[in-house]
């Protein structure tokens, strides 16, 4: 894989980790959505006036056209895999930003999927 390929694959794993991160924002002050109509009909209303809802699916939709853009490039086995830099990503990010857990399996698994991604570019 060439540096051109790699860097468009980044951005769209970028994309899709901020887009990731933006939902969470969204939902964050809510707490959990019922299943049931009248509590998700009243959240889901709630949240078409949130701007990180928004910027979450702008991006998700800018990340599909990015998407489009490594497919031309690079096989779907490789493309795709590629996409498990999301999971370290937002696992950082959700750390700082939300407080969410940080313990050492995680930071094991975590390098063991960059590990995966390092090999799996050089193939």
């Amino acid at each position: 894989m060439n540096l051109i390929s790699f860097c468009i694959i980044l951005t769209g794993v970028m994309l899709n980790a901020v887009a990731q991160l933006a939902l969470k924002a969204s939902v964050k002050e809510m707490g959990v959505i019922g299943l049931n109509f009248s509590s998700s009909s009243t959240a889901f209303l709630k949240l078409a006036f949130e701007p990180f809802l928004w910027i979450g699916l702008l991006c998700y939709g800018i990340s599909v056209v990015v998407w489009i853009l490594a497919l031309s490039r690079v096989d779907v086995s490789i493309a795709y895999p590629m996409l498990s830099m999301g999971y370290v990503v937002n696992a950082f990010f959700a750390w700082q930003l939300f407080g969410e857990s940080m313990n050492p399996a995680r930071l094991i698994g975590m390098g063991i999927v960059l590990l995966g991604v390092y090999v799996l570019a050089r193939s």
